[in-house]
This record gives C-alpha cells, sequence and structure tokens, in this order.
C-alpha cells in the first residue's frame, strides 16, 4: 500500500486479541490501513508482560511485506504529573516498558497522554519530576528505537496541557528531546477549547501547534469526531461526520503541510465496517487534496 506522495497515511487503532501479526494485520487489511496503533499490553492496567521475540518478528514482517506503519499507544494509567508515588513510578515503568515493546514490533512512535497533575499546587513539581523521571529514559533511546509521542488531552481537571499553548512546558520539561514528538486528537483538542469546527479553525489550531512544537514533531494524528461540543472537556469519540466537529475540518486538516508526514489514526468506535467506511472517506478527502 502506497500512499500519494507528501500526504499522510490513513489507518485506525487495531485489536490485537489472537495475536498482532494475524489480528491487527488482518483487520488493517480488511479496512485497507496503510498505518495502524496498537496496544503491547493492558492498557487499563500496569502488567509488563515478556515479549514474544517470534511474535514480533511475525508482525514486523507483515508490516514491511504489506507496507504498513506501526505505532503503539502506552496504557491509559500513565500519569507522569501525578502527585502519587505509586503512580509515578509505575508511570515511568510502562512508559520505558511501552518504548522497548514499541522498538520490539518496529513501531515509529509511542502514544502517552500529557496528564494532570492531579492539584494545582502540584503543578510546579509535576514538571520537574517529569524530567527528572523521564531525561534517563530518553537518553537510552537508540536511533531506531520510536519517538515518545505526547497526546493533550481534552484539558479537564489539572491537565497539564491545558490546550496546546501548554505543549511548550512540556518540551521544556523533556529538554526538547530530538525522540519526543507530539500526537494530536481532533476530539481532545475540540473538547478543549481549539474550535477546530468553524472555517480556518483546523488550519489555525495547526498553525499554532507548529508554533508551539515545530512542525518535525508533529508526527501522528489520532483522527476522531467528538460527541460533544468546543470546550465540553469531555473526551467522548464519535464517528467522522456523526458527531460535533463533521468531516469539513478534516479536509482543511489533510490539506495543511504539518501532518503530510503524519499518519491520521481513527480511535471510533466500531470495528471493521465502520473503519473500513471512515478509512475509505479519509482517502476520498485525501484524493481531493491531492488534485488541488
Amino acid at each position: 500500500m502506497v500512499t500519494p506522495t507528501a500526504l499522510p497515511r490513513i489507518g485506525a487503532h487495531t485489536p490485537t486479541s489472537g495475536g498482532m501479526a494475524k489480528r491487527s494485520i488482518g483487520y488493517a487489511e480488511t479496512i485497507q490501513a496503510e498505518a495502524i496503533q496498537v496496544f503491547t499490553s493492558n492498557p487499563r492496567g500496569w502488567a509488563t508482560p515478556e515479549a514474544n521475540p517470534d511474535a514480533d518478528l511475525a508482525f514486523r514482517s507483515k508490516c514491511e511485506e504489506l507496507d504498513i506503519e506501526a505505532y503503539v499507544h502506552a496504557p491509559f494509567l500513565i500519569n507522569l504529573g501525578s502527585p502519587t508515588t505509586g503512580t509515578y513510578e509505575n508511570s515511568l515503568r510502562s512508559t520505558e516498558y511501552s518504548l522497548g515493546r514499541g522498538k520490539d514490533i518496529g513501531a515509529l512512535g509511542v502514544v502517552i497522554h500529557t496528564g494532570s497533575a492531579v492539584d494545582e499546587s502540584h503543578v510546579p513539581q509535576a514538571w520537574k519530576q517529569i524530567q527528572k523521571g523521564m531525561m534517563p529514559i530518553l537518553e537510552k533511546l537508540s536511533d531506531d528505537s520510536p519517538m515518545l509521542l505526547l497526546e493533550p488531552t481534552a484539558g479537564q481537571g489539572q491537565s497539564l496541557v491545558k490546550k496546546l499553548d501548554d505543549l511548550e512546558n512540556y518540551l521544556k520539561a523533556l529538554k526538547y528531546h530530538p525522540k519526543v514528538g507530539v500526537c494530536l486528537d481532533t476530539c481532545h483538542v475540540f473538547a478543549a477549547g481549539h474550535d477546530i469546527k468553524k472555517k480556518g479553525g483546523m488550519k489555525a489550531t495547526l498553525d499554532l501547534l507548529v508554533e508551539v512544537a515545530g512542525i518535525e514533531r508533529i508526527q501522528l494524528i489520532h483522527a476522531n469526531d467528538s460527541m460533544d461540543v468546543c470546550g465540553s472537556l469531555k473526551d467522548r469519540h464519535q464517528n467522522l461526520g456523526d458527531g460535533e466537529i463533521g468531516t469539513e475540518p478534516f479536509k482543511e486538516l489533510l490539506a495543511h503541510p504539518a501532518v503530510k508526514n503524519a499518519p491520521l489514526i481513527l480511535e471510533t468506535p466500531g470495528e471493521e465496517p465502520e473503519h473500513g467506511k471512515e478509512v475509505a472517506l479519509l482517502k476520498k478527502m485525501r484524493a481531493g487534496v491531492a488534485r488541488k
């Protein structure tokens, strides 16, 4: 599967039950995905299961054969800014484990949520502990290790990245390490108050992200509609065109130079039938952009 020059790949988060080489790749083939995202451990637990080298090789080989790019989503529990010692230490361990598993399967990036300080008084300490805990992990990464991709959340509570401007603080804490990039979730950014629905809103939001993070750090897009209105601070994904964002902003997104090398990954409800239709929709939009 080869995408048009200088336009992003399109795919979805895929299930792994039954094995990544079989289930995830089979799912990708069914929906005609050019990129996929997987979990390499329980997304709602701290367990770090041992790798299966044979299974990892089979997955990597299938991805190479079919020209599919792979990404890993680390567990949702990770919160590097947590004031709770146990959560912080488990978050470091889980992040390092996910980066290692990403390398095992040939993934290009590992996504973690930017998390929360939980309490406003803990914010200054949160940045310090993120730097102290993460810099040794980042420094151990090799050239063929995946990038760590920071995914801003929907802005709820004491989110460390309430709006995209706050990413600057996170990048500063990680000393602008070259292995750190950004994963933009369209539902999250809309919920946080960036109005990507209005005409020109998606372009303005991506322009801001380029200004804050740099175009080279924009590595992945989670392409999701939203069940809730702009500024709701609610993280509830909806299928493309069935939510409050609609489909037009995704045409604007696909036309932006910041995403030309950042695959669009669906994290919307449903499985093969729904995702197949959405992949086809995004590819049609991409083709329209290419013709202009």
